[in-house]
């Protein structure tokens, strides 16, 4: 017996980092941390033998291996892949355990005590490595207790192996050998207060500094990004606080009465308070740093304090993900601001705060602008910025999208700049990493600078050749002439807003109409879709319509007396529906760009936010009927953010749509029910979640079958080479980016197709008779 449990289960403070191919890189890193005489809690690991074994013995482990490999060349197959998925999960669940493993699981169990409570995680292989991290993929089961819900839990951790994300990301990193699953089995710790450690800042590499994220109750809730966690930062050196921000914690999960996780919701003034005190910060800081000194390397840790105070290290992991870029050093600034890296790039300069567009005089060239959020009013100003930092606001916020298309370095969401950046305060923005710092960064040739762009020549020839079409997304004329002769193929989403609110003069369009000044309105909107429409001519330039919110409506001068308040205008009174019900503000741009389209016939009208077909029904007839409509070759796109172009494209395509852009940024929103534009809930924003690449495949896939065009404009494809490529095999017509992403972009794509040539080209030479090789 002591033989087969030896193969089978060992102690994790028998195990070393060399036992990680048989323990995986988890209960490895655990016993490296025994060995170290750090706190852990007791506990035990399934070696990698009892899922093989268990599925030998179910007489499933072939079927298993065949099945992996098939849902390895489906990845990029939406439709698929889930599919592939269950059947695998099925096989595993259908195997169980195996008579030797359960019993020798069972025996490490009860030496841990009568239905002790523990955690049951995955240890997978490969996982937890300085090259790899599986982190927060596989399963991990919190508050188990008692033999029967260990087993399960132990299957359902093998089972997870096979779950679609985890197959994403082993195809993605090269993974094509059998999978194997260790599992680690913890004694659970009470935890008061929880969270993770890094020996070394995730977002800047600086390895001087310790940056801990904590919460109350379970750690689950900062590894899963249920909350938003404390975020504290101290010094190495002296484990000095260079840093602290309270996050927002409305929840704690515990272990409930029944033994099962139960969230506990807080009271105002907990949710808010600081979670540890310095005395606690250091301790946890001490054992992160012991960690690292033990490895070697950098790590990512997680840890607990139980009621009676002690600390215990519950995880520890390589970090895998540093940057290496320059950053500030703690010696010489201290980080004054953190929020999300929104527009790449350095800039130093005196802060201003302002509150309202109507101080934007106030600004100096060059001068840091610090505002709670920004919207189009703003847009005189943060032109004169040398960088821009919000309170509020998500990746696609009205500053970010600015920022990008200005070259201004932006951090937006950092909730409190506005308080703790002072005017006249010289500090240095660096939107790469997502933090303001005090101080003039050495280095003056890394500042950014607001000259003019060098000339290019009149249409500089692409470094690379793609049948998927690479269009930019602009909102201004400003930078048309100069993006235009970087070789784009076209414009994919010219945002209206901002041209709109530069013509309406900060006034609302009703106040205009009201004082008869209309043809002030449509004459600024031909001035600005024209000289984009020239600079790309004869390239398309899609214009998407005003998609103002009634929000952003009301901040207009006058705005007050014509918009309603809305709870939750993101989903309200905007895109088709509007121009429907106030068909008299839509006359005046449609006539404004067939003013264009007489001089520039390649712009196209493009409708947002359609939500059925009666609604859109009845705006192609209020277009038919403009001047705008009676123009020859005039093309008609819709957005697809709304889920239910999913079901209504064909229907759509048969009204005389000939063309669809996928809203990325709202479609993610609607489909996984969070705001795009929130700081605390960026985590789950994903738009490389199945639920919409789904969404997305089905569209594409319609657009293809019905011969109409098909196109993306959103964050991921100038960000995520992966995701650029999932949209090339789906078959999509173009891919439209920020125009910083223009020539990645166009390498990602070009390198996706020939993949896919050349595994076409290998498929036929495959099937082909032997001597016709």
């Amino acid at each position: 017996m002591d033989h087969v449990a030896d193969r089978f289960v060992r102690d994790i403070a028998e195990l070393r980092i060399t036992d990680a191919e048989e323990a995986g890189g988890k209960g490895a890193n655990m016993g490296e941390m025994v060995a170290a005489a750090l706190p852990v809690p007791p506990g035990f690991v399934l070696l990698r033998d009892c899922y093989l074994e268990s599925m030998q013995a179910g007489g499933v482990r072939s079927e298993l291996a065949a099945l992996h490999d098939e849902a390895l060349a489906k990845v990029p197959d939406t439709e698929q892949l889930p599919a592939l998925c269950e059947r695998l999960q099925s096989l595993v669940r259908k195997a169980g355990m195996a008579d030797e493993v359960r019993k020798s699981v069972l025996a490490a169990y009860r030496r841990l005590g009568p239905d002790a409570v523990v955690a049951v995680r995955s240890s997978a292989t490969g996982e937890d490595g300085r090259d790899a991290s599986f982190a927060g993929m596989n399963a991990t089961m919190t508050n188990v207790a008692g033999e029967d819900a260990l087993l399960e839990a132990v299957v359902r951790c093998w089972m997870s192996l096979f779950s679609p994300r985890v197959i994403t990301y082993r195809a993605s990193r090269g993974f094509t050998d059998e999978p194997a699953m260790a599992v680690v089995v913890q004694q659970m710790i009470a935890s008061e207060k929880s969270g993770v450690a890094f020996t070394a800042d995730p977002s800047s590499g600086a390895q001087d500094r310790v940056v801990v994220e904590a919460a109350w109750g379970l750690g689950e809730v900062v590894v899963a990004g249920q909350v938003e966690p404390d975020t504290y930062v101290v010094a190495k050196e002296d484990l000095g606080v260079l840093d602290v921000r309270i996050g927002h914690k409305p929840f704690k999960i515990v272990r409930g009465p029944d033994g099962n996780d139960q969230r506990v919701d807080l009271p105002d003034d907990q949710a808010h308070a600081r979670v540890l005190d310095d005395r606690e910060l250091r301790r946890i800081a001490e054992l992160a740093i012991a960690t690292e000194q033990h490895n070697g390397c950098p790590q990512d840790t997680e840890w607990a304090i139980d009621a009676a105070g002690e600390a215990f290290l519950v995880q520890a992991r390589p970090i895998t993900t540093l940057r290496h870029a320059a950053a500030p050093t703690s010696e010489e600034h201290v980080t004054l601001a953190r929020g999300l890296a929104a527009a790449p790039g350095l800039a130093s300069g005196r802060v201003r705060v302002l509150r309202s567009p109507e101080e934007g005089s106030q600004l100096q060239d060059g001068e840091i602008l610090v505002a709670p959020m920004t919207n189009p009013d703003w847009l005189p100003t943060i032109r004169r910025a040398a960088a821009l930092v919000t309170d509020t606001g998500g990746m696609t916020c009205h500053a970010a999208i600015v920022a990008r298309e200005l070259g201004v370095p932006c951090v937006v969401g950092t909730r409190t700049a506005t308080r703790d950046l002072h005017n006249g305060t010289t500090v240095t923005v660096d939107g790469t990493h997502g933090r303001v710092v005090s101080g003039r960064m050495a280095s003056p040739a890394a500042a950014v600078t607001l000259a003019e762009p060098a000339a290019r020549p009149a249409l500089a020839a692409p470094a690379e050749v793609t049948a998927t079409k690479i269009y930019v997304n602009l909102a201004m004329p400003d930078s048309a002439e100069e993006v235009a002769a970087r070789g784009a193929d076209g414009v994919g989403l010219l945002r209206a807003e901002f041209m709109l609110t530069e013509a309406l003069g900060g006034r609302h369009p009703r106040d205009l109409i009201a004082r008869g000044e209309q043809n002030d309105l449509v004459q600024g909107m031909v001035n600005a879709v024209g000289r984009i429409a020239a600079a790309f001519a004869p390239r398309p330039v899609v214009y998407r319509a005003t998609d103002f919110r009634t929000n952003e409506f009301r901040g207009l001068a006058g705005g007050d007396r014509y918009e309603p308040e809305e709870h939750n205008p993101m989903i309200g009174y905007r895109g088709c529906y509007r121009y429907i019900k106030e068909p008299d503000v839509f006359a005046l741009e449609l006539q404004a760009l067939a003013r264009v389209r007489e001089e520039n016939p390649n712009v196209a009208l493009m409708i947002p936010f359609v939500r059925t077909r009666w609604e859109l029904e009845e705006c192609l007839e209020l277009v038919d009927a403009s001047p705008l409509g009676r123009q020859r070759g005039l093309r008609r796109w819709v957005m697809a953010e709304v889920p239910s172009v999913v079901h209504w494209l064909p229907e759509y395509v048969g009204m005389g749509i000939d063309g669809v852009s996928i809203g990325s940024n709202d479609l993610t929103q609607l489909m996984l029910g969070v705001d795009r534009d929130s700081d605390i809930c960026a985590e789950l924003f994903d738009e490389s979640d199945a639920a919409v690449l789904d969404a997305i495949g089905r569209i594409v896939g319609t657009a293809r079958r019905l011969g109409i065009t098909s196109s993306l404009c959103g964050q991921a494809p100038s960000t995520d080479p992966a995701f650029a490529e999932h949209l090339v095999r789906m078959g999509i017509t173009s891919v439209s980016v920020n125009p910083d992403a223009l020539e990645s972009a166009r390498r990602t794509v070009a390198a996706a197709e020939r993949r896919i040539l050349l595994e076409s080209a290998r498929n036929v030479q495959g099937d082909a008779p032997a001597d016709a090789r």
